[in-house]
């Protein structure tokens, strides 16, 4: 489905019915990575579970050459009110962590729980500054499938890169059919994004941090110190995992989230 938000055609998927919950993918992928968890979900006949597209990524749009967290928050605001939605649960990973942060910041009162994976608070550093300039030059001039070979490595752990090739795959599909463009678009939103970490303190909806076990990119240290900050936070640790944590161990991923969403809706 696709719905015209703020002057952008914005893809998405609906399921359900019941308690919204918004998933929000990561860079540079799309939002099939949530499939597996949309589906054991459904089953449950406890929530409506809605997937986007972020803007220059999966099936949406692009408008421009960046893509700000602010601009993402604008467009969930938005595909909130063409569904209807006046308040949601919005689980993010990665970049979709960070867009949920800006959305937290600028629409607050819409926020019913936050499910924040493998991402942190806080803004890049210079050296990440530059380096997301550069995969976003690399996207322009060599392609997605060179975002691909030089991400992988870096969302993965090295035992799924060995002996789960189906996984590898999987993500590699993603990133290759992400448009150059909206890589670069996306890799510039992130590096200018705000710092979050003085929001920590506020969040009074019920929360759970999770991450890899093995995720060099946010490390568990960083994630279990925010999930300290925020009042009555959960945390859960998912062994085995690297970045994409919700891809290498779906079961342990979806158990997290489950049994949060049971204990809190």
């Amino acid at each position: 489905m696709k719905a015209r938000i703020n002057g952008v055609d914005i893809a998405y998927d609906d399921h359900g019915i019941g308690y919204p919950i918004i998933f929000l993918h990561g860079f540079p992928l799309n939002r099939n990575m949530w499939a597996g968890q949309i589906s054991a979900l459904l089953s449950a006949q406890r929530y409506r579970l809605v997937a986007p597209d972020w803007r220059g990524l999966g099936d949406s749009e692009l408008p421009g050459d960046i893509s700000t967290m602010e601009m993402l928050a604008d467009d969930l605001a938005g595909l909130m009110d063409h569904l209807g939605m006046q308040q949601a649960v919005l689980c993010g990973l990665s970049m979709g962590g960070y867009a949920a942060f800006a959305f937290l910041r600028k629409y607050a009162q819409r926020v019913g729980g936050l499910i924040l994976a493998d991402t942190r608070p806080q803004a890049d550093t210079e050296d990440r500054k530059i380096n997301r300039e550069k995969v976003a030059q690399l996207a322009l001039e060599q392609g997605s499938e060179a975002i691909a070979d030089l991400q992988i490595p870096g969302l993965l752990t090295n035992d799924t890169l060995q002996h789960r090739s189906e996984v590898v795959i999987r993500v590699r599909q993603m990133i290759n059919t992400a448009s150059p463009s909206g890589i670069a678009a996306a890799s510039r939103g992130m590096a200018c994004r705000d710092d979050s970490t003085d929001l920590l303190a506020t969040i009074t909806c019920p929360t759970l941090v999770i991450v890899g076990e093995h995720d060099t990119l946010t490390p568990p240290g960083i994630a279990r110190n925010y999930a300290d900050a925020i009042p009555g936070a959960n945390f859960a640790l998912i062994p085995q995992a690297g970045h994409l944590s919700n891809l290498e161990q779906p079961e342990a991923f979806l158990e997290a989230i489950r049994t949060f969403l049971l204990t809190s809706f």
